[in-house]
């Protein structure tokens, strides 16, 4: 997450999307933290677009779901991408 700068984490199970993990789930979690697993603290069936719908679409799904990124998935629920609240806004995308 601090790597690549998306602030979600993707979980997966036999790479369909089962859930994400935000810097909010881990805060919520921090007391106990490491005796947990990364399913046990995702957020499950997390919110997730296809690839071809428009951005501007993704930005509205964003804003009534009040969430700042989107997991791009596949017909399989493979995820395939991350679209974030400010590559849109980056992109003047509104």
């Amino acid at each position: 997450m601090t790597e690549k700068g998306f602030g979600i984490a993707c979980v997966t199970e036999g790479g369909k999307l089962v859930g994400v993990i935000s810097d909010g789930d881990l805060r919520r979690n921090m007391a106990d933290l490491m005796t947990r697993t990364a399913g046990e603290v995702a957020t499950r069936n997390p919110k997730s677009i296809p690839p071809d719908m428009m951005a501007a679409d993704a930005l509205a799904v964003m804003e009534k779901s009040k969430v700042h990124a989107l997991v791009v998935v596949d017909g399989m629920r493979q995820p395939v991408g991350i679209l974030r609240i400010h590559d849109c806004l980056r992109a003047g995308v509104s």
